[in-house]
């Protein structure tokens, strides 16, 4: 009786997505061509292909780049889950408000997007040679 006791308490005072979910999560990040440095505005940083973890209510921007290619961007944002929100509602049966608050405050009720992060570098455009000068007699110009 006493187990079942602490157990409805520790679920009481805990967020049901934060127990479910966690704090954290994994992001993948992939880019064309491979073997792109990845960084994000959090300093994370990867050769791609890679997967990052990353908190669950952080928002950054992910950046590739590569010798020879144009940088891509890409901001990543987070929504509620499906799965996240419906976690987020147990609390109402379960947790209670401070399990809403624990699960807002560790943002256990979001996903990223886009996830996974997809980049493609584009090369950048090789400088045409100049033509070279024509070196030699000019042609005299008639005079008038």
């Amino acid at each position: 009786m006493k187990l079942v006791v602490a157990l409805a308490a520790c679920a009481a005072l805990s967020g049901c997505a934060s127990i479910t979910r966690g704090s954290t999560e994994q992001l993948t990040v992939t880019t064309t061509p491979s073997e792109a440095t990845v960084r994000t505005s959090m300093n994370h940083q990867c050769t791609s292909p890679c997967t990052l973890t990353v908190g669950r209510k952080d928002e950054f921007i992910v950046t590739a780049t590569k010798p020879g290619f144009k940088e891509a961007s890409v901001p990543v944002k987070t929504k509620v889950a499906g799965n996240g929100g419906a976690a987020f509602a147990g609390n109402v049966l379960v947790g209670g408000l401070i399990g809403m608050g624990v699960d807002a405050s560790t943002g256990a009720a979001l996903d990223h997007y886009p996830n996974p992060v997809v980049l493609a570098l584009e090369p950048i455009a090789a400088i045409p040679a100049p033509k070279p000068e024509r070196r030699g007699k000019q042609a005299a110009k008639p005079v008038s």
